[in-house]
């Protein structure tokens, strides 16, 4: 299914006919484009920035640019806003990217899927013309797909928990891609990448599982298991097999690749593992399939950022068909009692009893 397809679904509730899915297309392909002084904003910034910085500081400043949608009990507004994000983020993204590497920005073409123009943005050279690969262009469209929502997750909480005071949709999803940054969560598959990169051949991957036995709770922070279920992940099925017809594809000559699809077969196998829930999770084959694109660690989380926000949107949405109510969480107190102040000459002062 193209990602397209499932924002519309998330984002209306029905599947569309053609006509509709055409007109959505369309649509969106129509707002790829982002203001130029967006693009020139990243100049402010060091290039060994991490990319995330960027999109959580482009994000919310889209709203400094599009006035016309920023009244949330609108709903023109919102449909309006929602749209532009959708079209903008892949821009954004790639633009991140493309700055931290010291390369020209490449611009959307209209005439490709999200997921393919999205993959041209981020590799396309002013020198050369960028020819897609099926393969890799289907295996982003599935990790975009895959990562359009995941329930009341971290990052989509932050979304709810600041759209609830009224605030507008740039700002609630700049909040949640700096939830999404953390490596507990979006970066869980940075972390992954982390992994493979301090394993240094196949033969100490042995060694290394020895290691995660005694600490299973940190194997898990690595992208094994998923605390959501009790034993494998439904979207890491469908993502290792894509991983395999990439690694086919592409080759399996980097050491790090070669390192994973090791520890793979033992995590899959192994009694340990598979009677605790340790096996690959989706972090693990999206950092996996990403690193054969050639995406560095940074980029993984600025991937699924691209593909959550019409989830962030959806819930967003949400919150509106109702009247808001502010998050404010009850809070018990577990701190000291009562104490008498003393200043720091020495003078005390007695609280209430």
């Amino acid at each position: 299914m193209r990602f397209l397809e499932v924002a519309y679904i998330m984002l209306n509730g029905d599947a569309p006919d053609e006509a509709s899915y055409q007109t959505f297309r369309e649509t969106i392909t129509r707002h790829t484009l982002v203001h130029e002084q967006i693009a020139r904003m990243c100049s402010g910034f060091r290039r060994d920035s991490h990319p995330m910085a960027l999109m959580c500081a482009l994000v919310g400043a889209l709203a400094a640019f599009y006035h016309d949608v920023l009244d949330v009990e609108n709903p023109q507004h919102r449909a309006l806003a929602a749209t532009r994000l959708l079209s903008k983020m892949p821009t954004i993204a790639a633009m991140s990217y493309k700055y931290t590497i010291e390369q020209p920005a490449a611009y959307p073409r209209n005439d490709l899927s999200y997921a393919g123009n999205f993959l041209q943005m981020l590799f396309a050279i002013p020198a050369e013309k960028y020819v897609l690969n099926p393969v890799i262009e289907q295996a982003m469209n599935q990790i975009l797909v895959l990562h359009a929502d995941h329930g009341q997750c971290a990052s989509t909480t932050t979304v709810r928990a600041a759209g609830s005071s009224g605030a507008n949709l740039f700002a609630c999803v700049a909040a949640g891609l700096a939830s999404l940054w953390g490596p507990m969560h979006g970066g869980a598959n940075e972390s992954s990448m982390r992994m493979l990169e301090e394993i240094e051949s196949v033969d100490q991957v042995p060694a290394f599982l020895r290691q995660a036995k005694r600490d299973p709770q940190a194997f898990r922070r690595l992208g094994f298991g998923n605390s959501r279920y009790r034993h494998r992940d439904p979207r890491a099925d469908i993502l290792r097999e894509t991983s395999h017809r990439v690694l086919a594809e592409v080759g399996m000559s980097d050491r790090l690749l070669q390192v994973a699809m090791a520890l793979e077969d033992v995590a899959l196998t192994d009694p340990y593992f598979v009677d605790n829930g340790l096996s690959p999770s989706v972090d693990f084959y999206t950092a996996v399939i990403l690193k054969a694109m050639n995406l560095p660690s940074s980029m993984f989380a600025v991937v699924t950022a691209v593909g959550r926000t019409v989830g962030w949107v959806a819930h967003w949405n949400e919150m509106h068909q109702a009247p808001l109510t502010i998050y404010r969480p009850r809070q018990i107190y577990v701190g000291e009692g009562y104490r008498d102040y003393v200043s720091r000459r020495g003078e005390r002062s007695t609280g209430p009893q």
